[in-house]
């Protein structure tokens, strides 16, 4: 069994036990942890994240850059943002992408708008994948 610590700045949005970890790593792409796995670090990039725990119940969300790290069958993801799929509001993500996009179409160069589109990118296939309604904020 793995333990499982994921948190941002804010606050801690899982601990417990887990059977999977599901993040993806700036270079490296997805990766998958479980019960066993080698010590490894890697820095996170703005993507999705998948904890089965040791239940069966899948939290699904989002996290925008940060890092994991797994040594003794324990798994911290620390995240400069993080959001559980229910704790998206997904109008606010739809507003952020329109922006975005409407930025890019005057500035194709426009770092922040690339960063803001990728961010509300995820946060919408975090909440459709699974099922989230809109948050009220």
């Amino acid at each position: 069994m793995l333990q499982v610590e994921l948190v941002s700045p804010e606050k801690v949005l899982y601990t417990g036990p887990a059977t999977y970890v599901r993040v993806r790593t700036v270079g490296g792409g997805e990766i998958a942890f479980l019960t066993g796995h080698a010590p490894f670090i890697g820095a996170l990039d703005i993507a999705t994240f998948k904890i089965v725990t040791d239940t069966g119940a899948e939290q699904h969300g989002a996290v925008h850059g940060g890092f994991v790290e797994v040594s003794d069958d324990h798994v911290t993801i620390l995240s400069d943002v993080a959001e559980l799929a229910e704790d998206i509001d997904v109008a606010r993500a739809e507003q952020s992408r329109m922006q975005a996009n409407e930025t890019l179409r005057s500035d194709p160069e426009h770092e922040d708008a690339h960063e803001a589109l990728r961010r509300a990118e995820v946060r919408l296939e975090v909440a459709a994948a699974a099922g989230a309604a809109p948050a009220r904020h």
